[in-house]
């Protein structure tokens, strides 16, 4: 009956929408500007090492990303964050197949760095990651299209049997009824409103805006599994172009264009490193956050959950009871692991 339910009142995002020619275009734009942003700086400091350019890019990233904020404020059109991550992968995809696997071939004349074993890996790398995006972006999280009617199925299902009262000691149909009360409730204790997409969410984390959907029940896992893809693919990046790097530097007289494929794909490794720190952080926080079963919504807003406050009787002199914190979902590391995955399957 739950299992019917629950297919009843689950749907797919209904605000999803496709964004439109003009903020795929956008998205595009600002791609590329921010990558050629980041190779000027190895045009203009070509004597810099790799390290020493890296905090230069993060401030570049952050002069840059107000910039395009300011022109979407300016000319009123707004660019789409998951086109924005889609082309940026493409770009990084496009600059390792034409500049990096090809260049020490066609334009320094040495015998290519890349082995094929390694350029097989990359390319699948990019290739899942693509295909994860595509899929986090159209995969329910675990909407309630009706979340009043499940609401009252769990609160309907309390009531009668709270009022059945001695009689649940011997009647087995209102021991099955409370059975299927508790295992509502565990259903839809932790449902949350995401004011995004303004829908309830089952087990909802966070809004993705990168990836243009909540991150709740049924995709948590896969969001977790598609941060890492990032991060592998793009830390496999930075190998591939640190052997092209170095292989052009060993070559004099190289010319202009081998000049500039360099700054390019110099450039495209600072992107790809400061995208991988902050990805490492996030994949950190989101395996701790399943370890311990708490969402990052119950974490940053738990004093609005009345489930994670538990109050202390106040000492002499002090006005009113503190609350601390308390997670009365956590079952233990592997029984909450156990029931991360079980809940994604």
């Amino acid at each position: 009956m739950l299992e019917a339910e629950e297919e009843i009142i689950l749907r797919h995002n209904p605000k999803w929408k496709k964004p439109s020619i003009i903020s795929f275009l956008v998205s595009f734009i600002s791609v590329s500007f921010t990558q050629f942003s980041f190779s000027l700086l190895s045009l203009f400091l070509p004597t810099s090492s790799f390290l020493s350019l890296l905090p230069l890019s993060a401030v570049l990233l952050v002069v840059v990303m107000g910039m395009v904020r300011l022109c979407k404020r300016v000319t009123g059109v707004r660019a789409s964050a998951p086109a924005f991550v889609f082309f940026s992968i493409l770009f990084v995809w496009a600059i390792y197949i034409y500049v990096v696997r090809r260049g020490p071939v066609l334009i320094l004349q040495l015998n290519c760095v890349i082995s094929s074993f390694l350029d097989i890996v990359m390319n699948m790398e990019i290739i899942m990651v693509l295909i994860g995006l595509c899929r986090i972006m159209l995969l329910d999280p675990g909407f309630l299209a009706h979340h009043s009617r499940a609401h009252l199925y769990v609160q309907n299902s309390i009531d009668e049997i709270e009022s059945q009262g001695e009689e649940l000691k011997v009647s087995p149909s209102v021991a099955h009824q409370e059975s299927q009360a508790e295992e509502a409730f565990t259903r839809y204790r932790r449902v949350r409103y995401c004011r995004y997409c303004k829908n309830y969410v089952m087990g909802f984390d966070h809004h993705c805006p990168a990836f243009g959907n909540c991150i709740g029940k049924r995709n948590h896992a896969l969001f977790i599994v598609l941060i890492v893809g990032f991060a592998i693919s793009e830390a496999s990046f930075v190998v591939c172009a640190s052997q092209f790097t170095t292989k052009s530097e060993t070559s004099k007289d190289v010319g202009e264009k081998a000049l500039t494929s360099r700054n390019l794909v110099v450039g495209t490794s600072l992107f790809c490193v400061i995208q991988v720190l902050w990805q490492v952080v996030f994949i950190i926080w989101h395996v701790y956050c399943a370890c311990f079963n708490i969402k990052t919504d119950e974490w940053i807003n738990w004093k609005k959950y009345p489930e994670f406050q538990s109050k202390v009787v106040p000492h002499e002199g002090q006005p009113q009871p503190d609350v601390q914190f308390i997670n009365p979902y956590d079952k233990g590391i592997i029984g909450n692991l156990k029931e991360f995955f079980t809940a994604n399957g």
